[in-house]
């Protein structure tokens, strides 16, 4: 999807975090009334607003994303992946936390079936054409502007992966394809299936960004690209992989031991001490 309609993603922006970068308290629109902050944050979405209109009516910022359906099945934690039969091995980490009740300690390789079922994937970025328009506005020492332009376009690039993964759920998989969320019941999740991402809470390992990459083309397709330390710039992008499992979920992996680094490494087939170094975060030292 080359250049994807602003004006679509626009209706899918969730506000909420955008007020919370800038240190405001509150859920919008509840926000915009709030008796300590409800003044500076309609002072803030105005301006928003306006700059917004201004970001689509002259082209600012181009939306450019990719999506992808592969045949998959699980062996154990791991996730075989087959694009263009060339197996992709995607190793998933385990919950190792004591849990009450029998609770099972989740991976999300426990959404895929292990014979044959289907995982998803995608890039997404509206971050095309922002360096012109923050350099002017850093010329001119207008910080404000230049951090408001900044924040929008990380919201489009969030809406634009809701956007996605709700054209997936309804056509391109179209396991959903009778839904019809509003953009509130969106943001809640209130839909069927993930859309986890690379260095996030279930998947915390950023090193699977390549081989999601990797799969979906994703750099002749978006223009995205990762740094060494598998940052994506633009930096107003977001990508993930898809499950649609009628009981997926988010979760935490949290901490994880040592017996999980070095089946995770021998999986990989890397040196524990560079697992390591991937999974330092989640280390449970």
């Amino acid at each position: 999807y080359e250049d994807w309609d602003l004006e679509d993603l626009r209706a899918y922006i969730d506000w909420t975090p955008f007020f919370r970068a800038w240190e405001l308290a509150g859920t919008y629109p509840a926000i915009l009334t709030d008796d300590v902050v409800g003044e500076s944050a309609s002072d803030l979405f105005r301006d928003a607003q306006v700059m917004l209109d201004q970001i689509i009516a002259e082209k600012w910022l181009t939306a450019k994303g990719v999506a992808g359906l592969w045949r998959a099945r699980r062996d154990g934690d791991d996730i075989l992946v087959s694009p263009e039969n060339d197996e992709v091995t995607l190793p998933m980490l385990r919950q190792q936390v004591m849990k009450r009740g029998g609770k099972t300690n989740n991976c999300l390789a426990d959404n895929i079936d292990t014979s044959d079922d289907w995982i998803g994937g995608f890039a997404v970025t509206a971050g095309h054409g922002i360096d012109a328009h923050v350099a002017r506005f850093e010329a001119d020492k207008d910080d404000y502007n230049s951090i408001l332009l900044k924040a929008l376009a990380d919201r489009l690039a969030e809406a634009f992966a809701e956007r996605m993964h709700e054209h997936v759920r309804t056509d391109l998989w179209g396991y959903a394809p009778d839904e019809n969320l509003t953009n509130k019941a969106l943001i809640q999740e209130q839909y069927q299936g993930i859309r986890p991402a690379p260095g996030y809470p279930a998947c915390p390992d950023h090193s699977l960004k390549p081989l999601l990459f990797d799969m979906l083309d994703a750099t002749a397709h978006t223009g995205i690209e990762l740094t060494s330390s598998f940052a994506m710039t633009p930096t107003a992008a977001v990508s993930g992989f898809y499950f649609a499992h009628p009981d997926a979920d988010y979760f935490g992996v949290a901490r994880i031991s040592e017996d999980q680094v070095e089946d995770y490494a021998a999986r990989r087939d890397v040196p524990l001490d560079r697992a390591r170094q991937w999974l330092r975060p989640n280390l449970n030292e």
